[in-house]
């Protein structure tokens, strides 16, 4: 077994490489040279999403992600913070319609990894798998919703309900998903842009989905309620090989609003992008001279410095915010490490969300 293991995650490694002979530093999303699509298709502004289309794999484009994430409460009020991720790196791109490859010839047209983790009382838990695409070990299907991998599945268990449950080390989670009605488009109609110079994806996300269901750690059962956000990604050419990350925030303000912001980069050359979906709904599409963003405060972990507290500021919406991730280290360290925390938010509104830091060290030993 571990000699299957050890192909799955060589296969993978070369997919998120892109086949180069190191990984790259922007992870899963900092895959093709700059105008090196090899044959897939890449998003552009004039783009749209069809839903339910759009819930299921994209094969004639290189990278895609279904991305969960949740601020829960125990039954005891405890908070407990909750990620779910499954990503699909195409190696060669199929035509819209075309029929997928006879999975008895063992095809490798596409690579599957799946993220889960969970956040709680200062711990942190994380695991990661592998699949290759085109055999049934991993796939999404819109009719029904089905995203999984091995074991990992989220599902449609009927109309406007779904069921997601995953397992690792110490830990496990089975949960009843209802998705809310609006969906968010970012960027320009559903393109997000990522860069100056136009490359970006498709994405939308679900910003308020209730969830209830049962936590394990450790042993130790856990009712659990509250409330996830899933993002919905797609692009073939996402960052620039000078571009070493991101810092994204996905922000529940209790004041009825919502809030996404990411920055690519740093310093004055950051990319920023955003949207702000007011009380009422609407959303607003945030651009990079809307933003302020900067770090306030730093935890030393083994891989390095990371910013865990953050001044966020969006003038034009009257917002002031402080973004704070609670004591701990959350740190996922999988082929590609990053920072994944549920955090606080205070300043002119109250709220709760979550942050992902990428491109801040090595994998720990």
């Amino acid at each position: 077994m571990k000699a299957v293991h050890l192909f799955i995650g060589l296969l993978a490694l070369l997919a998120i490489a892109g086949c180069s002979d190191e990984p790259s530093d922007a992870g899963f999303a900092g895959l093709a040279d700059e105008g090196q699509e090899h044959g897939f298709r890449q998003p552009a502004p004039g783009g749209h999403i069809s839903l339910p289309e759009d819930w299921g794999a994209h094969p004639d484009y290189r990278i895609e992600w279904w991305y969960l994430t949740a601020n829960l409460e125990t039954a005891e009020g405890q908070p407990l913070g909750l990620q779910w991720t499954q990503f699909r790196q195409g190696l060669e791109p199929r035509p819209p319609g075309a029929p997928a490859p006879d999975a008895t010839l063992w095809p490798l047209q596409s690579a599957w990894m799946a993220h889960g983790a969970v956040s709680f009382d200062g711990q942190h838990w994380f695991d990661e798998r592998f699949a290759r695409g085109d055999i049934g070990q991993a796939g999404a299907t819109t009719a029904p919703l089905q995203v999984w991998l091995d074991h990992w599945q989220l599902s449609e268990m009927a109309a406007g309900r779904w069921q997601l449950s995953a397992s690792g080390d110490g830990w496990s989670y089975d949960l009843v998903l209802i998705p809310g009605q609006q969906v968010v488009r970012h960027g320009e109609q559903g393109f997000s842009a990522k860069t100056p110079d136009g490359q970006g994806s498709m994405y939308f996300s679900l910003t308020d989905i209730a969830i209830q269901g049962e936590v394990v750690l450790d042993g130790h059962s856990y009712k659990v309620a509250g409330l996830g956000w899933l993002d919905r990604e797609w692009s073939s050419q996402f960052l620039r090989s000078d571009q070493r990350g991101w810092d994204w925030f996905a922000l529940r303000l209790d004041d009825g609003s919502r809030l996404m912001v990411f920055q690519v980069g740093d310093g004055d050359g950051a990319f920023r992008s955003g949207t702000w979906v007011d009380p009422q709904g609407e959303a607003h599409s945030l651009g990079t001279d809307e933003i302020e963003l900067a770090a306030l405060d730093y935890r030393d972990i083994k891989p390095g410095r990371v910013p865990v507290a953050w001044q966020l500021d969006i003038p034009a919406m009257g917002l002031s915010l402080r973004v704070s991730a609670p004591p701990g280290t959350y740190w996922n360290d999988g082929l590609y490490p990053y920072w994944e925390s549920p955090v606080s938010v205070s300043g002119s509104v109250d709220g709760s969300g979550y942050m992902e830091l990428t491109g801040y060290g090595e994998s720990a030993e």
